[in-house]
């Protein structure tokens, strides 16, 4: 093992993605992570595509690093295994709606009374308390109501949502967080007790948006769309080159602004009364989108490239993974990197993210089939011999 959070253990029961993607960040940065799935139908998410010869990708991705284990918390047998092996473990992390695990027995106080000491993070798309809280969650719903899709599109179309379920990762960071937040407490005072970390994935999008709750109570101001144009900077926006590729333009500063124009030749405009500040430039954004997307119309992609690296601009294409995997920066630092997999070999995927100098980490494992850690874990966990897991199996209870 390696990474900050070596000796750390962790119980990872959550099914989907924002919890297990939470837990795959606490494998990464070196903890160990006992995923715990269903016997015979395991996560869902094993069902997500894409697949190749019949194996799920994403899943090699969101558990990397985990081991894997079966277990039915739905019989009386299987809550009294969690309950022994929890004393093991520093973190639990679920996500299923409020009340469920109370009433298969593994209430609070039962999970409290097992390991004093645990943290709890509970992941649902409204959270612990609320009318919502029973309501089941998706990604793209958390996005809705979070208020990420009303301001992503264009003005004259509808609300878009992304190519990706953004609002389970952005809470699988938090959720992330949240526990090391929690750990950070108990190593500053062992006796601490427990703490119940109540992750609502709709909050987790608004904290995303950051000033939008200030800009209406204090503006009155309703965000809305814009496209591709930067509503805080300008000129902001995404441009086609001449030999159809697109870039993004940014910089919301003064010397960026002028690195920016002298990229591609027009050092007039930083003299521009209409274009003296950021808030100036906001107002002339229009105007200002106009020239740049008419240069870089008239450019192909590498004199762009060019003419904004000689200016010390802030443009930069826009990749597609093909792309991303060929850049010389992200394949000097690595950033997408081979994982050992039992079905391939090794698969690409991106690597830790932040990096540690002295405590690096590495990617053990992409994630694996269901139930493969089930013999190693609960003979060496919990001390059971070949007949007791046999008659387990049989019995549906692993």
């Amino acid at each position: 093992m390696a990474g900050p959070l070596t000796g750390l253990r962790v119980l990872d029961i959550a099914t989907i993605i924002a919890g297990p993607s939470a837990a795959a960040l606490l494998a990464d940065y070196g903890a160990d992570v006992v995923k715990v799935e269903l016997p015979g139908a395991g996560d869902g998410a094993r069902g997500f595509p894409p697949h190749k010869d019949g194996k799920p990708l994403w899943w090699k991705v969101t558990n990397r690093g985990k081991r894997f284990i079966t277990l039915d918390l739905r019989k009386a047998e299987g809550v009294a295994m969690l309950l022994r092996m929890l004393p093991k473990f520093d973190v639990l992390i679920e996500n299923f709606r409020p009340g469920t695990l109370d009433r298969w027995g593994l209430t609070k106080e039962a999970l409290y009374k097992a390991q004093p000491s645990l943290v709890i993070l509970r992941a649902t798309g409204f959270g612990q308390t609320g009318p919502y809280r029973n309501r089941p969650g998706f990604a793209r719903l958390f996005e809705a109501m979070g208020g990420l899709t009303h301001i992503s599109g264009d003005a004259d179309r509808e609300p878009t949502h992304t190519g990706y379920p953004v609002a389970d990762n952005v809470g699988g960071l938090f959720g992330a967080i949240g526990v090391l937040a929690a750990l950070w407490r108990r190593a500053r005072d062992p006796d601490a007790p427990g703490e119940e970390i109540d992750l609502s994935l709709t909050e987790a999008t608004l904290k995303l948006l950051e000033f939008l709750p200030i800009e209406y109570e204090q503006l009155g101001v309703v965000r809305q769309r814009s496209g591709n144009a930067n509503q805080y900077s300008a000129p902001a926006a995404v441009y086609r080159t001449r030999d159809d590729h697109w870039v993004s333009l940014s910089g919301s500063t003064n010397a960026m602004f002028a690195n920016n124009c002298r990229a591609i030749g027009r050092a007039d405009l930083v003299d521009d009364p209409r274009f003296d500040c950021n808030m100036t430039r906001v107002s002339h954004a229009a105007e200002l989108n106009a020239v740049f997307a008419d240069w870089c119309a008239r450019h192909t992609l590498a004199d762009v490239l060019d003419a904004f690296e000689s200016a010390q601009g802030t443009i930069a294409p826009i990749y597609g993974i093909d792309q991303i995997e060929q850049d010389p920066h992200l394949r000097a630092r690595h950033a997408i990197c081979d994982v050992p997999d039992r079905d391939f070999g090794t698969v690409r995927m991106a690597g830790v993210v932040p990096r540690f100098t002295t405590a690096p980490c590495e990617i053990r494992h992409a994630g694996g089939d269901l139930g493969s850690s089930n013999a190693a874990f609960y003979s060496t966990e919990l001390g059971l011999d070949n007949d007791t897991l046999e008659r387990l199996r049989a019995s549906g209870v692993i």
